[in-house]
């Protein structure tokens, strides 16, 4: 087992953590009380090539792997969770669905310049009545000779009013439940598509959330990804690219919440010493330390198994559920160490904590990452699907596969 990074992942690290240094932290206090999207920091983000950080390189991307995928979206959150959201739903959730089920037009016209940062992409599957509940979805896309005729809207759609491309997910067949969804690419600057920004979000200020509106929206059939009825299966394989972002982002709220606060109990004193002395402090700076390094270990997993190609929507939904849970307490409990200060805007530790409870929500809240985990475990579910298996580091998971194959 080896831990070591290559040449190639330090560098990235060291690359993007620079650029957060520079780049996104200075004013990340002032955009986020501002509500203001820095667009030069996401070209800095593209010039580096994060917007196509594991698309191959012939379709434009980076052509890294998935460690330094997860390495690049910690830093970036290390400075502001918007960004990470960007690489979230632009490549996770979006370019990757279309690298695995987009033809090589859809790609060459699509995935392309999204992958070289020339167009920003975004994930239309939630909406009023249809979040964990995906089958339930109302918007329809009816088909009407070349074209398909789409109504409906989403909401809580990241980068919805900046995007220029959307991957919608809409019932070709509403009697079909989850059986009838299919997936579209469409471009938010069509007749038809309208947006508006949400307001008034207890966290991610300094990003972009909203809402698609698609009214008769003509879409072309060449514009259907995959097969009809197979938009279930794009979308659950988005969320499991997205869902690893989400997790490795964590891991950065909790170290940038570890190493402010470290800082700050060495320096102030009560009492007649610093504060880093008293075990009540030093207790929370230890399971600051527990999250982060059992976050970056379950992610790590995750990335392993994704660059070998093996199946791991397991292991990221144990990441994203304990790193997002552990980042939300690592922000609370540095609110705490910094007393006072930790509440003002001024420090900006109040501001990791309202981004940090936005991820235990979306992307599949922790309820249904625990109901995953449990029915994998009692063998009500088979491990990563029907041909799927389990880290090797999982003990149990052989015997569970064997009692879910006889249960079958």
């Amino acid at each position: 087992m080896d831990f070591e990074l290559s040449a190639e992942q330090r560098e990235v690290q060291e690359t993007v953590r620079k650029f957060v240094d520079e780049r996104v932290l200075p004013n990340a206090i002032e955009n986020d009380i501002n509500h203001h999207l820095d667009l030069g920091v996401i070209e800095g983000m593209a010039e580096l090539g994060l917007l196509g950080i594991v698309i191959p390189e012939e379709l434009g991307g980076a052509g890294m792997d998935f460690v330094c995928e997860a390495l690049s979206c910690e830093e970036i959150e290390r400075g502001e969770a918007a960004f990470r959201t960007l690489i979230s739903v632009h490549v996770g959730l979006n370019s990757l669905s279309l690298l695995r089920y987009a033809d090589d037009e859809q790609k060459e016209r699509y995935l392309t310049p999204q992958a070289r940062g020339e167009k920003l992409a975004c994930f239309g599957l939630t909406e009023p009545a249809a979040g964990s509940d995906v089958a339930a979805m109302k918007t329809t896309a009816r088909r009407d000779g070349a074209t398909y005729v789409l109504n409906g809207s989403k909401n809580w759609i990241s980068y919805a009013s900046v995007a220029e491309h959307a991957l919608v997910f809409a019932k070709t067949d509403p009697g079909a439940k989850h059986r009838g969804i299919s997936a579209f690419i469409v471009e938010t600057a069509w007749p038809g598509v309208s947006s508006a920004d949400t307001e008034n979000k207890l966290g991610i200020w300094a990003g972009s959330t909203g809402e698609l509106f698609f009214e008769d929206v003509e879409v072309a059939a060449e514009n259907l990804v995959g097969r009809e009825g197979q938009g279930f299966e794009i979308a659950m394989y988005g969320l499991d690219q997205g869902r690893f972002t989400v997790a490795a982002g964590a891991c950065g709220v909790i170290r940038a919440c570890l190493e402010r606060s470290v800082a700050y109990a060495r320096e102030r004193e009560t009492f007649g010493k610093p504060i880093g002395k008293h075990q009540f402090v030093q207790d929370m700076i230890a399971e600051m330390v527990l999250g982060y390094e059992t976050s970056k270990l379950l992610v790590m997993q995750a990335a392993w198994l994704k660059d070998k190609g093996v199946r791991n929507t397991r292991e990221t939904s144990l990441a994203k559920w304990h790193a997002t849970e552990s980042a939300f307490k690592a922000a609370h409990l540095a609110i705490q160490v910094h007393g006072a200060y930790g509440y003002s805007a001024e420090y900006g530790i109040e501001r990791y904590f309202r981004n940090a409870r936005a991820p235990i929500i979306y992307e599949g809240t922790t309820q249904i990452h625990k109901m995953m985990q449990a029915e994998h475990a009692l063998g009500y579910r088979n491990l990563n699907g029907r041909d799927g298996d389990a880290s090797p580091i999982a003990a149990w998971a052989p015997a569970l596969a064997v009692a879910a194959a006889e249960r079958a």
